[in-house]
């Protein structure tokens, strides 16, 4: 019994190999993820340069530039996100990073030695995107009356309120 008992156990622990197929792909969606968000800032440059050269100022035209540029803000986190989920999950199960080590900077953004680290560093990056999810919608909305005004600037107090209380709890 203790022969299958050995196998299985070895099986079992070489079985967290399968963690690499995430880390691969997490590293090809964040790669994806940049360069989508840097081609969207290329078509805004782009954008802005013709406006100018043909002179024309169209209507919501600060609204577009500003929503193409936290769009691709936004893309740029959510690929932040990706490479803080593989590299944690490989980190975790695999191995650490040596050369990482070896580079002799302390590099605690990348250091993750237990889930709670990576559910923590990835929920906050996730905060952030829906925070600047949140402002790129608020851009291209109209305010028709006092009442919206108001509601506009309750969210942002509540954004704000929410924010200052996810830095309270990281610092602890």
């Amino acid at each position: 019994m203790n022969k299958i008992e050995s196998i299985f156990e070895a099986s079992l622990w070489a079985s967290r190999f399968m963690v690499v197929l995430a880390v691969v792909f997490g590293l090809i969606g964040a790669v994806i993820l940049f360069l989508v968000a840097s081609f969207d800032i290329f078509e805004t440059a782009k954008f802005v340069l013709n406006t100018y050269a043909t002179g024309g100022h169209p209507d919501n035209f600060h609204a577009d530039v500003v929503g193409g540029i936290i769009g691709a803000v936004d893309l740029y986190l959510i690929g932040v996100v990706m490479l803080l989920f593989s590299f944690g999950l490989y980190e975790l199960f695999i191995s650490e990073i040596d050369v990482a080590k070896d580079d002799g900077q302390d590099n605690k953004i990348l250091a993750i030695h237990s889930l709670d680290q990576l559910k923590d560093k990835i929920s906050k990056v996730i905060v952030m995107v829906l925070v600047v999810g949140f402002f790129q919608k608020v851009a291209h909305t109209e305010y028709n009356n006092p009442l919206d005004l108001l509601y506009f600037a309750l969210s942002i107090t509540a954004v704000s309120v929410g924010l200052y209380f996810l830095g309270k709890v990281g610092k602890k």
